[in-house]
């Protein structure tokens, strides 16, 4: 049963950081969610001294606050000073990290708080945070329901605003023209995106939270033209990986998000070789003169 929870709870994961970061390499902000999972902690820092409580509700609330300031940061060091895009990330989350560590180390001896913990969760303990009722039935691990309850907050925002996502990633200038906020929903999706990252690395890690935002999108992205192929490519990707990682992990006894993690970058290295329209050996297959 430890096997059903930790692999529905990494396809849920998987499903919806695929999704978003579909989005996310279209508009070529890839890495936006590493900077997210590392520029909440000054948050979660600060709600637990507000609160002087470890429960996820406060430690969500201020990572997900900091996470929204991390998008508008980046947003306006690129709007407005100038920068290019990947620089205005890495200024930001390494700005807010170290935050996070100052705070850390200045309250060291009032808060209990490990940096490990709160960073790099551990897939595999999943199935020990049980959602107990009063009645004493146990209804699952609690984070399944909040990775499901997430999950389907992500399928309702891009099928609702599929038109309105789909025109800012590939022509905002036509979005804007046809009236379409494109600021807006910007910021609705670099939420989504925080959202999502702040649910998902507490329980699997944040390595395996950045891995599922860009590997598998981008092994999609090899593998199609059609956009909404790639969403559809990309979560079949992702399940797969997490189903493939829990298995590997179990063969060679090691770390559940590491293998993960490793398989949806076997899966982008053969969309690199072989897939169809941009598979470097087909292409060189192709190209190769006919002998007489």
């Amino acid at each position: 049963m430890n096997a059903f929870w930790i692999i529905l709870t990494g396809s849920l994961v998987a499903t919806c950081c695929s999704l978003l970061g579909c989005y996310l390499i279209l508009r070529r902000m890839a890495m936006v969610g590493d900077a997210i999972s590392h520029a909440v902690l000054p948050g979660i820092v600060i709600a637990f001294l507000l609160t002087g409580s470890r429960d996820s509700v406060p430690m969500l609330i201020g990572a997900g606050l900091l996470g929204v300031l991390t998008t508008f940061l980046i947003e306006f060091f690129h709007r407005y000073a100038r920068v290019q895009a990947d620089a205005s990330i890495g200024v930001t989350f390494t700005w807010l990290f170290a935050i996070g560590i100052i705070l850390i180390s200045v309250f060291a001896g009032q808060v209990d708080l490990d940096q490990d913990c709160v960073l790099y969760g551990e897939i595999a303990y999943v199935p020990l945070d049980l959602w107990i009722t009063e009645g004493g039935l146990s209804l699952g691990p609690g984070t399944v329901w909040t990775l499901a309850f997430v999950t389907i907050l992500i399928l309702l925002f891009i099928t609702f605003g599929y038109k309105e996502l789909f025109l800012t990633a590939f022509d905002p200038g036509f979005a804007a023209a046809i009236g379409i906020s494109t600021t807006a929903w910007y910021y609705s999706l670099m939420t989504a995106v925080s959202l999502t990252t702040v649910a998902s690395f507490e329980s699997v890690g944040a390595i395996l939270v950045v891995a599922l935002l860009v590997a598998p999108p981008a092994t999609a992205y090899l593998l199609t033209d059609k956009f909404k192929n790639m969403l559809l490519l990309s979560v079949l990707a992702g399940i797969i990986a997490s189903v493939a990682g829990y298995y590997l992990a179990v063969w060679i006894d090691g770390s559940i998000a590491g293998a993960i993690a490793t398989v949806t970058g076997i899966e982008f290295t053969l969309a690199f070789l072989f897939s169809p329209s941009r598979g470097i050996l087909l292409k060189r297959k192709q190209l190769q003169p006919v002998q007489h």
